[in-house]
């Protein structure tokens, strides 16, 4: 049907098929251009499931762009959240804003997020990400829909992999007993998926007897056909008493040679060069005037780097990681650290690791990449955290030694109950691996930013949580938590490269603190201070503790080092890489000790602030007339897209920021 004007019933453009498919095209161009920009996001996806965003944006949806509130128009649910781009685009296609404008595509508090969020952007219907959930959003949408005697559609948007949720068939059973007709949701069925073909990592055929069987209307249709895709929805209008699935075979990558039918471009964005090419196979390179674009692109930053720049504290020079001639740091993802101690483990028979997907992005699958012999104790269950935890616990049960993964927004909380009731009520030996921890996860934004997880995981009984510092410590922790501790585990660690800090000399004990003293510049910021189990330290009078966690340690270290060049104050730094049991005694020891203490973390303030706090008031000695503490996390706010590193300084956790709250307190000493 053409789109209409909300308030005069008069058509506002009738697209013909032709017009469609060259919108497509070019809308397709556009987003490879809008991906190259950012450097991140998934072209895969999003170049596969085109043609159906500009049918939808372009022609079948009734809504106004100048009324995006109008009560009266459809719905559209990218519960696909990381095909972001086709939503923005149809958007701007449409005419809510100029589609180029999506050149600032995850760059720092853009309305362009990683993934969608509906109070950033107008015309965006739900804030999406975690993959399931979108089905469930339209079904009570379109359950509103007839309360209210409305008669819109609510399509939703999903991939085939996605398909791997539990949550979809939840919603599938109730929107067919509902008989709710109103509800259209497409399937990109393009048949890959991060971790490979759909079919081998969990395959979710037939998917058409399948949505039949939960009293679905189901239509096929070739998915870069746009006639078929029009008719399809026409038709699906016409269905009633139950809700239609529109299962479009596509092809990943869709337009570029070297995409089509790759999982590796699944979030990959092209090159400069890349996107070059793709454009020229296109044939619509005289579309784009892509010097311009870039410089949209590159206005837009400018400007995120002068607010950066201004938010950060100042000291009496750069301070920043490599920024000086001296106290060099080497950097390396701590994820690395965890798949390097999989596979160093990984010849204990007892060892299963269970795959959910994104493997070769949170390292798990170094447990079987260089080891054949090992791929019978390989398990990859697709999109399933809240089934994978269940059977992690099962495997344990009978013995094992179950390893499960993935982003620790989805490790610890898609999955809570799961690990609640049957993993730590059962007390049963499963090792939980919460990858991507903090903001540094960086553009994928907030939907995929860890930093509520230490107040899930130690909260639950009989659950032990370790949130090592650096690779080395990563690999470390792994290590002891599969062989050495039996029950309940979690381990947070974060994506981006950060600071080595530590050796394998380093003192390291399970439950234990390490103290870190600044000992004076040095060629290598490692070999600027020095490690001492916090049970063997002696008090050198400082002036004050500095207690962190994770890649928090590197920052609270580089803020020790910032107190004593810029205004002579000897910090004590505690290591806490465990978070539960908490070392109580080194910490009421630095309190008593300092009487001025300051907590480090890229968390949500109190993940490990609180725990400090509650460590220090729960003890027995006397604090004196004055105990000075402040917490330094990220404020009660959701995460944002942006680089890493624009995201520490923007979430206020970086070094600066501990040194500018640690000097405030000791301003404040008696």
């Amino acid at each position: 049907m053409p789109r209409i004007d909300s308030k005069t019933g008069k058509v506002v453009k009738n697209y013909t098929i032709e017009e469609l498919e060259d919108a497509a095209n070019y809308m397709r161009g556009l987003n490879l251009v809008s991906l190259c920009a950012a450097g991140s996001g998934h072209s895969g996806g999003t170049m596969s499931a085109m043609d159906i965003t500009a049918a939808l944006y372009l022609q079948c949806c009734n809504y106004d762009p100048q009324e995006p509130f109008w009560e009266d128009r459809d719905r559209v649910i990218w519960s696909t959240g990381h095909k972001a781009p086709n939503l923005y685009i149809g958007l701007g296609m449409a005419g809510y804003y100029d589609p180029t404008d999506v050149v600032t595509l995850r760059k720092l508090s853009s309305p362009f997020q990683g993934h969608p969020h509906w109070l950033k952007l107008d015309g965006v219907e739900a804030s999406t990400g975690s993959l399931g959930q979108g089905l469930s959003i339209a079904v009570g949408i379109a359950m509103a829909a007839k309360l209210d005697k409305k008669d819109y559609y609510v399509y939703s948007i999903h991939g085939d992999g996605e398909m791997q949720e539990g949550q979809i068939w939840e919603a599938a059973m109730s929107a067919s007993h509902l008989k709710l007709d109103n509800v259209i949701a497409f399937i990109d069925y393009n048949r890959l998926q991060i971790d490979g073909w759909v079919k081998d990592v969990m395959n979710i055929d037939p998917i058409e007897d399948k949505m039949k069987s939960f009293g679905w209307n189901v239509i096929r249709i070739d998915g870069h056909n746009m006639k078929e895709i029009v008719d399809a929805v026409e038709k699906a209008k016409t269905l009633k008493g139950a809700p239609t699935a529109i299962i479009a075979d596509t092809i990943k990558g869709k337009g570029v040679d070297f995409m089509e039918d790759i999982a590796g471009w699944h979030g990959k964005p092209p090159s400069r060069e890349q996107l070059e090419e793709g454009l020229k196979q296109m044939g619509i390179t005289d579309k784009f005037d892509l010097d311009a674009l870039f410089a949209k692109a590159d206005k837009y930053q400018a400007g995120v780097e002068k607010h950066l720049d201004e938010v950060v504290p100042k000291f009496s020079k750069n301070y920043w990681w490599n920024e000086e001639d001296t106290m060099k740091a080497d950097m390396k993802p701590t994820r690395l650290g965890f798949g390097e101690a999989l596979e160093q483990t990984g010849d204990d028979e007892r060892m299963v690791a269970i795959g959910l997907d994104i493997s070769g992005s949170i390292t798990i699958s170094k447990f079987y990449e260089n080891h054949p012999e090992r791929k019978d104790r390989w398990f990859s269950l697709g999109i399933q955290e809240q089934n994978g935890t269940c059977a992690a616990a099962g495997l344990a049960k009978e013995g094992k030694i179950p390893v499960i993964g993935t982003y620790g927004t989805f490790a610890s909380a898609r999955n809570l109950d799961q690990i609640r009731t049957t993993v730590c009520y059962g007390n049963l030996n499963v090792f939980i691996a919460g990858a991507h921890g903090g903001v540094s996860v960086g553009p994928d934004g907030a939907t995929h930013q860890a930093l509520e997880e230490l107040f899930q995981m130690c909260g639950l009984p009989n659950m032990t949580v370790e949130v090592p510092c650096d690779s080395v410590e990563t690999n470390r922790s792994s290590k002891f938590l599969l062989l050495e501790h039996k029950g309940p585990k979690y381990v947070r660690f974060a994506r981006e490269a950060t600071p080595i800090v530590t050796t394998e000399n380093t003192p390291w004990e399970f439950g234990k603190a390490n103290v870190i003293r600044y000992r004076g510049k040095n060629e290598k910021f490692i070999d600027a201070f020095e490690h001492v189990l916090a049970s063997e330290y002696k008090s050198e009078d400082e002036d004050m503790a500095i207690i962190a966690c994770g890649p928090s340690v590197p920052e609270a270290m580089r803020a020790a080092y910032i107190l004593k060049e810029d205004f002579g104050i000897e910090s004590r730094i505690l290591n806490i890489h465990t978070i539960k049991p908490l070392d109580s005694e080194a910490i009421r020891k630095a309190a008593m000790d300092t009487k001025c203490v300051v907590t480090a973390e890229e968390h949500q303030i109190g993940g490990l602030g609180y725990r400090v706090s509650a460590a220090i008031l729960d003890g027995k000695e006397s604090f004196g007339d004055t105990m000075l503490f402040g917490m330094v996390g990220v404020k009660d706010r959701f995460g944002d897209s942006g680089a890493p590193w624009e995201l520490v300084k923007e979430f206020e956790v970086a070094a600066e920021h501990i040194a500018k709250k640690a000097k405030e307190l000791y301003d404040n000493k008696k």
